[in-house]
């Protein structure tokens, strides 16, 4: 399980996005609400802002252009946030659960769902749905030879209204090697990518650089940044 890289070496942060959709949010989507967010993606390519996008397999079904836009530009990295984006546990903000003998299909589906879509090097990270997992969960994912990535900072965007204090409470919480979760969703939303106008000058003003997760990761493995 991955949380943060290193306090030490460097004043690095990652900012993750979870771009999600459930098997209820499908034909939603069709009907116009809109569960991407290109604003967003465009204001991060905008800053230059390196990032890392977990998304499930539906949304890359939902929206394959934008998936494949993300996935070719050299700025992201995509991850795996589930196909159907089912709770691998019990109790998870209401979500429906998987199976536990359907946990590797449903990964394994989402990155099928990947190349579909035209995204050619998908990370082999995996985000639990609602970040909720056990030790059930983590057998199952080992099976599929990902890694697990959580994050030490909440975003709290999930259906904020005030993007200052989502700004607020990630510029309060971040420390180096610190990885973000937040979301590209906009129906579910809205404010992130105001906030991001806020936290990413903010953040450069006091040093940080920011990294993708597969930066982090290696810096963990390697024992540092370089």
């Amino acid at each position: 399980m991955f949380t943060s890289g290193p306090r030490t070496g460097g004043k690095t942060v990652a900012l993750t996005f979870d771009a999600d959709m459930t098997a209820d949010q499908g034909p939603r989507a069709a009907e116009g609400e809109r569960f991407d967010n290109p604003q967003l993606i465009a204001t991060l390519r905008a800053l230059k802002v390196p990032a890392t996008v977990f998304m499930t397999g539906r949304w890359a079904e939902q929206y394959p252009i934008q998936a494949r836009g993300i996935g070719r530009d050299p700025l992201f990295e995509v991850a795996n946030h589930s196909y159907s984006h089912y709770a691998f546990t019990a109790d998870c903000y209401g979500l429906p659960t998987i199976d536990e003998d359907r946990m590797r299909a449903d990964v394994e589906r989402a990155y099928t769902a990947f190349r579909r879509a035209g995204v050619p090097d998908a990370k082999p990270y995996f985000r639990f749905p609602g970040g909720c997992y056990d030790q059930r969960a983590l057998r199952a994912l080992s099976a599929t030879g990902v890694t697990a990535v959580q994050w030490d900072v909440v975003g709290g965007d999930a259906f904020a209204t005030d993007a200052d204090a989502v700004a607020r409470q990630v510029l309060d919480w971040v420390r180096p090697g610190s990885v973000v979760v937040l979301h590209c969703t906009r129906s579910a939303a809205p404010t992130t990518e105001r906030a991001i106008r806020t936290i990413v000058p903010e953040l450069r003003r006091q040093g940080y650089r920011f990294v993708k997760v597969s930066e982090l990761i290696g810096a963990v493995a390697s024992g540092g940044l370089t």
